[in-house]
């Protein structure tokens, strides 16, 4: 996927059933991973789904949706929304303008 620009990978390389079962430390220790991963691969946008995960992992407890000011390296940030089931804030349409508005910026170039 990356010769194509993409890239996708996991905040916390376990699975489970809810976010909340991620332990503080395993955001934080997963997100320094994830920030060494971006600066060896020099995307030029970082899309996060969960800003609980990037809040924690990040250590920016008042993100908010969407493009972000910080940067890793040169590669933007951007949050979305966790599009599971389990997350009754954000229904199919305000879920799918947010996605779009992260593909548009993206075409934008």
């Amino acid at each position: 996927m990356l010769q194509h620009g993409c890239g996708i990978t996991n905040v916390v390389a376990r699975a489970t059933a809810a976010a909340a079962e991620l332990t503080p430390a395993e955001l934080v220790e997963g997100a320094r991973i994830l920030e060494a991963k971006v600066r060896r691969d020099r995307p030029r946008v970082l899309a996060i789904v969960g800003i609980g995960a990037y809040r924690t992992g990040f250590g920016r407890p008042k993100a908010k949706m969407g493009l972000q000011e910080e940067c890793i390296g040169d590669a933007r940030i951007w949050i979305l929304p966790n599009p599971s089931g389990l997350n009754a804030n954000y229904q199919a349409e305000e879920l799918a303008a947010l996605y779009r508005e992260l593909r548009e910026w993206i075409a934008k170039g």
